[in-house]
């Protein structure tokens, strides 16, 4: 059986432009502190072409790892989630619930930047809502709510807890409401 969290494969290229356009809001932390590493860069440019039909699922999936291994030698944690928003936003081609994580991991990264302002985590999450399609929202609407299902990045596990999980359900609750 499918999971609920992979969604079909024209609203996982919806939601993959979006995942992109969040992860490449903070990528620039990671390259400030790796200038010549790509990773997280061509991870983004995939989703991309995801997003435009320019490449199958199946690449991505093969090729979803190669961004988390950027995060993993990164030294900084802002850089470090933006090395895993742009993964999250590669992921997309592999499951749709993905695009919450690019999301929520560019908030965080935007927030572990600018740790003297308690806004930015907030004012992140408010550009992401904003620059949402109707297509997008729709897609998103789709989704289980945080920890309702298993079979995917929205079970148990890495975000249902912490920041990721409140940056999560601000979206999830902002979509699903009644103006969502």
């Amino acid at each position: 059986m499918i999971s609920p969290q992979a969604l079909n494969e024209a609203d996982r290229r919806a939601v993959a432009a979006w995942a992109a356009d969040c992860a490449e809001r903070v990528v620039h932390m990671f390259e400030s502190e790796a200038p010549a590493d790509r990773r997280p860069r061509d991870a983004i440019e995939r989703a991309r072409g995801f997003a435009r039909g320019e490449r199958g699922a199946a690449d991505e999936i093969r090729q979803r790892f190669v961004a988390v291994r950027a995060a993993q030698a990164a030294t900084s944690p802002a850089a470090v989630s933006a090395a895993e928003a742009a993964a999250q936003a590669a992921a997309v081609a592999h499951m749709g619930a993905h695009a919450l994580g690019a999301a929520a991991y560019a908030a965080k990264a935007a927030g572990l930047a600018a740790h003297d302002d308690p806004a930015a985590v907030g004012d992140e999450v408010c550009w992401q809502l904003e620059h949402m399609t109707v297509r997008v929202r729709s897609a998103l609407r789709l989704l289980p709510l945080l920890g309702e299902n298993s079979s995917g990045p929205l079970g148990p596990g890495l975000f249902t807890s912490g920041i990721l999980a409140s940056i999560i359900r601000d979206i999830q609750t902002d979509v699903n409401g009644p103006g969502g």
